[in-house]
């Protein structure tokens, strides 16, 4: 339950981009998450209704987009997208990989009136 947290620390920023920028409001959060974040995209836009009542995020929107999962193989060199538990080339075949991204976790951009 490491969503709330991570929530907490969005509408924080919103809050501060609001004031930074001179706006009122935030309409909309547009967030980036790496499949192997662990974030489940539900409970953060759960937490995120509760947590900004009565703040200038109050009603505005969260869109999440996911990050794949991607790898390199450090034997043969193949860069590809794979499925989270499925961590072997699909050029060779080998399990020295690197993970090269599904990590992320980015406010992509924040709508704000």
């Amino acid at each position: 339950m490491h969503e709330l947290p991570v929530t907490k620390s969005i509408l924080n920023i919103c809050q501060e981009e609001v004031k930074k920028h001179g706006m009122n409001k935030v309409i909309a959060v547009n967030i980036r998450v790496g499949e192997l974040t662990g974030l489940v995209p539900a409970g953060i836009e759960y937490y995120f209704d509760i947590i900004a009542k009565g703040t200038v995020a109050e009603g505005a929107k969260i869109n999440i987009s996911k990050i794949p999962i991607n790898i390199e193989c450090k034997d043969c060199g193949e860069s590809f997208e794979c499925r989270k538990g499925v961590y072997n080339c699909i050029n060779c075949s080998s399990h020295n990989i690197k993970i090269t991204g599904g990590r992320e976790f980015l406010i992509d951009t924040l709508e704000m009136d």
